[in-house]
């Protein structure tokens, strides 16, 4: 009698980072996935993409150990001489 195989399904978190670009769309981009990215019109449409981009990019390209680690984003302040919006 064979026995049944159990598959353990691991679980792996990514850092998504979200913008609107000026046609109103959100843009997701996956910093430790180089190319990994997907846009929606809506919040609600986007993170479903995203999870979906990322498991498609690691049944062609297997996670390996990076050379960098995403760390975060953070905010800075500088004086301009012209606006940029």
């Amino acid at each position: 009698m064979a026995k049944a195989v159990k598959s353990a399904t691991k679980l792996q978190e990514f850092y998504v980072v979200i913008e609107k670009d000026e046609d109103g769309y959100y843009v997701a981009d996956v910093p430790e996935l180089p190319g990994c990215h997907t846009q929606a019109k809506s919040l609600d449409e986007l993170l479903p993409r995203i999870k979906e981009a990322i498991e498609l990019y690691l049944e062609v390209r297997p996670l390996t150990k990076q050379s960098t680690e995403f760390i975060g984003i953070q905010r800075v302040t500088i004086k301009a001489s012209k606006p940029v919006r």
